[in-house]
This record gives structure tokens, sequence and C-alpha cells, in this order.
């Protein structure tokens, strides 16, 4: 356990808060730390150093420097990898190769960036004879970003990344229930030499009088925030009063749409994982599995198996192939979701549910649960449950599976699985969602966007696309008159 509170980071400084929380390891229940809880008075010391950053320093206006800060952040990632994997598998709840996973795509999004940094521009033309018109594409200001405690690192830094790349400067509510992670975050952020002071500030916070003073703050003018669907309509409606940006990836239901001649041999493993990461965590979990009539029996009976022998256990264990949820009051929550569906007429295909005897009892572990439903309008089916709870429908046609997936107000992400390449185009067309995999799932390129429709969010991260929310479009007129008449040659 670490004996000494960790702190804020903000102004290039390391402040303390006064208020103490403990960090609790979820897969034990024992503390493992503690930190200052940020709030109010952090979300405004960090809002004044960035407004000095951005105004007073050449951040906004050097994009070498900016390229420069985000490659020496991303050598520094990779120096501290390990460590980073160990704090995050200890404190999330991550199993090994799943923290590893998160921390292993944080330098290429670094690098990408700064690539972008080097490469962005505007354009200019001459729309009229003796008319110039030049458009550039300026930093908007201060970014707050609210990041979520399921993938800290990597989401942190998936909104990060474009905003100073685009030249904002930044300030970060991290969540409380990763705050030891968040700190070697800073840490690892704060050895960047070429980083001016006050650029990035970070605090972590469990409650939320620092995020809604960022959301509220009319010298913030753009909000790149992870989360619920709730909390995202919640902060849009307190953003409206000042005009505010915002960048939202939401809640996600992901159906795993499966047509009679898919490879059942390489879904099911798939079906299984796309559950079971971080324990069903994900805003792209693969939550509702939509399967063909024609091999409904046959994969149900094989998913059953897998699901049931998912080793549940904590990161330090090799052995876990599932880690637990991010605390006991979400186990309870889940279940009582589960038991509802249950008694509304849902019928149990694999039991999981809470573990309550042996060593793993004061964890916060929850085993797969695999339910069949007839009624797409029950809870189950339409609310995101964020554990490890897939339901599975059957459908006849092809038109049946397209109305099934998009029977959602949620629109984050879908897959589709076929061996007939038409249908595979055909069906991802018609999906409303923003990203839709063919005979795969999870798959994310720094180079291309991602985001929702619907009720999933609005604007898109990774790609060229994320530095959008971050830039105003300026057009400057300029008239320096047609040029002058040439005189005959005699």
């Amino acid at each position: 356990m670490n004996p000494t509170p960790v702190l804020n980071w903000i102004d290039g400084l390391w402040l303390d808060s006064g208020d103490y929380k403990d960090s609790i390891d979820p897969a034990t229940g024992q503390r493992i730390g503690r930190y200052a809880e940020g709030g109010l008075k952090e979300a405004e010391q960090g809002i004044i150093a960035a407004h000095r950053a951005f105004s007073e320093t050449s951040w906004k206006d050097d994009r070498s420097l900016r390229a420069q800060v985000l490659l020496e952040w991303a050598d520094a990632f990779e120096r501290h990898s390990e460590e980073l994997i160990d704090t995050l598998a200890l404190e999330n709840g991550k199993i090994k190769p799943e923290a590893e996973f998160e921390v292993s795509m944080v330098p290429g999004k670094l690098r990408y960036y700064a690539g972008l940094t080097r490469t962005e521009y505007g354009r200019a033309a001459e729309p009229a004879m003796g008319k110039m018109s030049l458009v550039l594409r300026q930093a908007v200001g201060i970014a707050g970003i609210i990041v979520p405690w399921n993938s800290p690192v990597v989401l942190m830094i998936r909104s990060l990344a474009p905003a100073l790349a685009a030249g904002c400067t930044a300030v970060i509510k991290m969540p409380g229930q990763t705050a030891q992670t968040n700190s070697l975050v800073a840490r690892i952020l704060s050895e960047s030499v070429s980083l001016p002071r006050g650029v990035v500030n970070l605090f972590s916070e469990l409650g939320a009088a620092g995020s809604k003073h960022l959301v509220e703050s009319p010298r913030v003018p753009v909000i790149s925030f992870t989360g619920s669907t709730a909390t995202g309509r919640a902060i849009s409606a307190v953003g409206a009063q000042h005009l505010k940006r915002f960048g939202l990836e939401l809640g996600g239901k992901t159906a795993m749409v499966v047509f009679a001649n898919a490879d059942i041999d390489a879904v099911v493993p798939t079906l299984e994982k796309a559950l079971t990461v971080f324990a069903g965590q994900f805003c792209m979990t693969g939550s509702r599995l939509l399967v063909q009539r024609e091999i409904a029996v046959e994969l149900t009976k094989k998913l059953a198996v897998r699901l049931a022998a998912v080793r549940v256990g904590p990161a330090a264990d090799p052995a876990s192939e599932m880690g637990p949820l991010i605390d006991r009051a979400n186990v309870q929550r889940v279940n009582r979701l589960v038991e509802e569906a249950i008694s509304a007429g849902a019928q149990v295909i694999v039991r999981g549910g809470p573990v309550n005897h042996g060593p793993l009892t004061a964890g916060a572990f929850y085993r797969p649960t695999l339910l069949q439903v007839t009624d797409p309008k029950m809870p189950i089916v339409q609310q995101e449950t964020f554990g490890p709870v897939l339901t599975l429908q059957v459908f006849d046609t092809e038109a049946q599976a397209i109305e099934l997936a998009n029977d959602s107000e949620y629109g984050l992400a879908a897959s589709v699985w076929t061996r007939d390449l038409d249908r595979a185009l055909r069906v991802a067309r018609e999906l409303e969602a923003g990203t839709v995999w063919v005979n795969d799932w999870a798959v994310v390129y720094d180079e291309f966007e991602e985001g929702g429709f619907k009720q999933s969010g609005q604007g898109r991260l990774n790609g060229v696309a994320a530095m959008d929310d971050f830039v105003e479009y300026k057009h400057i007129a300029l008239n320096p008159g047609r040029r002058l008449a040439l005189r005959p040659v005699n």
C-alpha cells in the first residue's frame, strides 16, 4: 500500500486538497492507498492556469512545440508501461492482458496526433479576380476533459491528444476510483521537458463538483466527455447556456449479429470476449446477441459452455480470465437488473451472478450471465447494463436482423458475422451505428474515427475528425486588387 496520499497536478505543481479518500482494490475490497480528493477549487485553479498558458505562451501557435511534447509523452509512457499496467490492474480490476492492451494503445495515439500537428493546415483560394481568402483553423481555447473509470488511461489520452494537437490547453477531471493510476499518469506527463507550465492540469474526483464547474464555466468553451447517456444529456443542457460545444461518447448496446453461414467456431470465442473484456464495463461490450434460427441451438450450447467456464479472479492471478466489477455497489446493481429480467420472463441459459462464497467473496466479482428473450422492449435489452450480461434473440431474415439490431436508442457499435461479403456490406450500411465490424469485434485504429449514432453521442474521437471539436474556423478575406494592365509592346 502507498502510505502517502497522491496529489493533484495543477499548473505544474502537486497540490494537496486536504480531503483524503481511500483507493480500493475491487478484487479484495482492501485499501491500497489514499488520494487528495479534487473538486471545485482544483477545477478553478486548473482553469486559471490553462487560460494563462493559452493566452501568454506560444502553445496555441507553435505546432512544432506541440508535436515535440506529444512525442516526449509517447516515449515516457513506454518507459513506465510496466508500472502503469500493474497499477491499473490493481486499482481498476482489469486482468493483466487487458490492462496491457489499454496502456499499449497510448503511445501510438500520441505519435499519430504529433504527426497531425505538423501537417494541420487551413486553405487558401482566389474566389474572384483580385480577391484572396484564407481559412485558418485555430484552437478554441480551454478543453475540459471528463474521464470515466473503466479505461481511464487510454480514454484520457484519446481526448487530450487531439485537443493539444489543435492548440488547446486542458483541465482534466479524472475518476476518483483510479486515483493511484491517475497520479502515475500525471507524473508521466510531467516528465516532458518541453511542456509549458499550465497547459495540462489534472485532478482526481470521486464526486462531481469539479466536473460540474468545468461544464458551467464560460471560460471552458469545449467539453470532451466519455460516460453515460444520461450524464451526457444533463451536461449538454447545462452547457447550452453558454452555447458550449460537446464531444460526447456515451452509452452503447452493441448488437452481435450472427447469420447462419457464419463460422461458429470463430464467432463463439469472440462472443465470449465481447462480453467479458473489462468485465462487461465497456461502452462497446457485445451485450446483445442476435442469431439466425438455423444455428441458434448449436451456437447457444457452445457459447453457454464457454461462459460457464470463464474463470473470474483478481489480476494478481495469471489464470484469471475476467476481473471484478469496479465495486460491490455495481455488483448489486447488475444483479438487480438480471433478477428483474428473469421475473419479467427472460429465460436463463447461464446464470452467473455474484460470487458469494470462497476466497473471492470480499471482491466485486460477477460471473457472466446469458439470458434468452423474446420481447425486444425488455429493459435488459434496451438499457445499458455495464456488466457481463448478454441477451440472446433469434431472428429469421436479414430484414428482421437489421430491425432488431436498430431497435435501440443506442448506436455506438455493432458486429456482423457472415461468410457472404455482399450481405455483410448490405447489413453494415443499414445498421445505425458509428462502427460496424465484420467477422470481428473491438477493432480500433488511431487513424479511423469512432463515435456514436443516436443517443450514443456526438462528434468523433480518433482520426482526423477528432480535432474538429477543438478548433474554430476563421475566414480572412484579402483585397489586393486586380493585376495592373500590361503596356502594349511597340
